[in-house]
């Protein structure tokens, strides 16, 4: 079997490596052309903006004058529970 990359639709099966890279080059050429190329314009603008999830949070903590002590406790409590599981 041979196929192209990025091209899902070009596939063939052969009995040999080189008789399956000749034919998938030939479907590939048939492939093309066939085809068509269009510029197609986009504007951004128009786009609704979705944010990833975790860019939502990004920088909440910024202004928490409490973060500093809730990443300590944290760590001592990773501390903690790895010093259980080693033991």
């Amino acid at each position: 079997m041979a196929s192209v990359v990025g091209i899902p639709n070009v596939m063939v099966e052969a009995n040999t490596e080189e008789e399956a890279i000749s034919k998938v080059k030939f479907a590939l050429q048939a492939q093309l052309a066939t085809g068509k190329f269009v510029t197609i314009e986009v504007n951004s603008k128009q786009i609704p903006h979705q944010e990833t999830t975790q860019m939502k949070y990004a920088g909440i903590f910024a202004n928490d004058p409490t973060f500093d002590d809730f990443m300590e406790k944290l760590a001592t409590i990773r501390k903690e529970s790895n010093t259980t599981i080693d033991e």
